[in-house]
C-alpha cells in the first residue's frame, strides 16, 4: 500500500519505479543498521521516514529518499551542522539514498508555538545554519539560474495565475542578484514553521533542510513565507522587518530573493495561491 502523501509519485515514470522499490529499500537499510521499525510517519511528500529502534535500543529515524535534485546533498548539510541547531545524522547510504537520523521527541512542529515564539526561535535558530560551505552543495546562483529559466514559461502554461509586474519583479531578483551576493554560507531553503520540531536534546531543532550555498540574505525567504506563523498582508511584512532588522540584512537583496524562490516555488505547489499572496505582499511593502 502507497503511503498518501506519496501517492503523486505514481504520476510519472521514474516515481513509480521509486515506490515499487521502495519496501525492498526499507528492508534493506532495516536489515544493514538492525533496526526495528515503526509505522511510517503521517507526514510524507518527498521521502519516507519511519520510527526506529536500533540494537542497542537507542531512538532513531529511517528516511528513505525519492532522489531528486533538491535533496540530493541533504547528508552532507547535515553532517557540516554535526547537530548544532539541526538534528544528527547517525549514517547514510548514498547508493538507497538513505539517512538514519537522531529523533525529535516529542517532535511538536514549531508552528505549535505560536507566530511570535516561533519566529524567535528561527531568528535565532537561522544563524546557527549559516555556516561556510561550498561543493558539493549546489550553488543558490546555479539553482536561481534554473528557476528564471522557467519561470515565464511555467506561468503562460500555468494560464498567467498572477500580475506581470509581480512575475517581472521574480525574474528581475533570479538574474540580477546571483552576481553580487556577499559571503557564501550554507542555507536551509525550507526552514519553515513545520520543519523544526521539539527536541531533549537542544529545545527546537531544524529538519530537511534542502540544502543551498548562498548569501545570507537568501536565508529568511522560506521564514517570510511561513503561512504556519500567520498568513496575511500584515503578517508577512512583520516576519520581513523583524528579520531583516534583526539580522542585519539588506533589506531589498531579502525582498528580492524572497519574491523570486516563492514565486518559482509557487507552480509545483499545493500552496500556490498563499505564495503568490506573499510576493504580491512583498512587493506591495516597498
Amino acid at each position: 500500500m502507497i503511503h498518501p502523501g506519496l501517492a503523486g509519485f505514481s504520476r510519472f515514470r521514474e516515481g513509480r519505479e521509486w515506490l515499487a522499490r521502495l519496501p525492498r529499500l526499507v528492508s534493506e537499510c532495516a536489515g544493514r543498521w538492525q533496526l526495528e521499525l515503526g509505522e511510517p510517519f503521517s507526514y510524507a511528500y518527498a521521502s519516507l521516514a519511519l520510527p526506529a529502534a536500533r540494537s542497542d535500543g537507542t531512538e532513531a529515524v529511517l528516511k528513505v529518499q525519492f532522489p531528486d535534485r533538491e535533496s540530493e546533498h541533504e547528508a552532507a548539510a547535515l553532517a557540516l551542522w554535526d547537530g548544532d541547531g539541526a538534528i544528527r545524522l547517525l549514517d547514510h547510504d548514498p547508493e538507497r539514498r538513505a539517512l538514519l537520523l537522531e529523533r525529535c521527541r516529542p517532535g511538536t512542529p514549531l508552528a505549535a508555538a505560536g507566530p511570535e515564539a516561533a519566529l524567535d526561535v528561527l531568528m535565532g535558530l537561522a544563524p546557527r545554519l549559516w555556516k561556510p560551505a561550498a561543493a558539493p552543495f549546489t550553488r543558490l546562483s546555479d539553482e536561481a539560474a534554473r528557476w528564471a529559466s522557467h519561470l515565464v514559461e511555467r506561468w503562460e502554461r500555468a494560464g498567467r495565475p498572477f500580475e506581470r509586474r509581480l512575475l517581472d519583479a521574480a525574474f528581475a531578483a533570479l538574474t540580477e542578484l546571483p552576481g553580487s551576493q556577499g559571503d557564501q554560507v550554507l542555507l536551509h531553503q525550507d526552514l519553515h514553521g513545520d520543519n523544526v520540531l521539539a527536541a531533549r536534546r537542544e529545545p527546537w531543532l531544524a529538519i530537511d533542510p534542502k540544502p543551498l550555498v548562498g548569501e545570507r540574505a537568501f536565508g529568511i525567504a522560506p521564514i517570510v513565507r511561513s503561512f504556519e506563523l500567520g498568513h496575511g498582508a500584515r503578517a508577512v511584512r512583520r516576519r520581513f522587518e523583524r528579520l531583516t532588522v534583526e539580522l542585519g540584512l539588506d533589506r531589498e537583496r531579502a525582498r528580492g530573493w524572497a519574491i523570486g524562490q516563492t514565486l518559482a516555488w509557487a507552480f509545483d505547489s499545493s500552496h500556490s495561491r498563499r505564495h503568490i499572496e506573499t510576493a504580491r505582499w512583498l512587493l506591495q511593502a516597498r
